[in-house]
């Protein structure tokens, strides 16, 4: 049974996103909470398997609770929630310990993989590499167009879009992806662009 905590303070995002989590497959129970204070008090009593915090919010703000989150509570998982030109937020919450991001105006498929897969990297993934995605050793060395797909993921572009923006066919784009992936270790989109700002692939 999988559960999903939603945290935004805004009411009406949080029910459109409750409503929209809700539809996920695999995702069992979800709740709602209208501050990271709220989060950070309700996480031990219900650890749920994900938590969606909105970076930007009053009070101690999103990126501190994922910080607080990841620190003191190993087995979280959050994912951060933001809107496409965030990119100084989404940095700042990788580098607290968030595993990944979702843009805001994601589509249904977008939302229902990225929590997919966030689901099960909690499932199992050791205490150790929930709390702070792992980036040993130097850098890998990542090729211009492998550089360019990186950059086209972090603005949320699809293949298909960034193919177009590059002159590729959708094809090459994914083969592009891949490698970057085994190169990165990134188990998925959200996961490489959280090691890309890590690394200072992507500002």
């Amino acid at each position: 049974m999988s559960t999903v905590l939603v945290c935004d303070d805004s009411p009406l995002a949080r029910e459109s996103l409750r409503r929209a989590v809700a539809l996920v497959p695999g995702v069992d129970r979800v709740s709602v909470a209208g501050s990271g204070e709220e989060v950070l008090a309700r996480w031990p009593i219900e650890r749920p398997d994900l938590v969606l915090m909105d970076v930007r919010m009053p009070g101690i703000g999103g990126v501190e609770a994922s910080r607080r989150l990841v620190t003191t509570h190993s087995g979280a998982t959050v994912v951060m929630l933001t809107m496409a030109e965030d990119r100084d937020g989404v940095a700042r919450a990788v580098s607290a310990g968030a595993r990944g991001y979702l843009t805001k105006d994601a589509t249904r498929e977008e939302l229902s993989a990225t929590i997919a897969l966030a689901l099960a990297a909690s499932a199992w993934a050791t205490p150790a590499r929930r709390a702070r995605p792992t980036s040993p050793g130097d850098p890998p060395a990542l090729t211009e167009r492998e550089l360019q797909v990186l950059g086209g993921m972090s603005r949320g572009r699809s293949n298909g879009e960034i193919g177009k923006e590059l002159y590729l066919s959708e094809d090459t784009v994914k083969t592009h992806a891949r490698r970057l992936f085994r190169k990165l270790g990134a188990a998925d989109r959200a996961q490489a662009v959280a090691l890309g700002y890590r690394w200072g692939f992507v500002r």
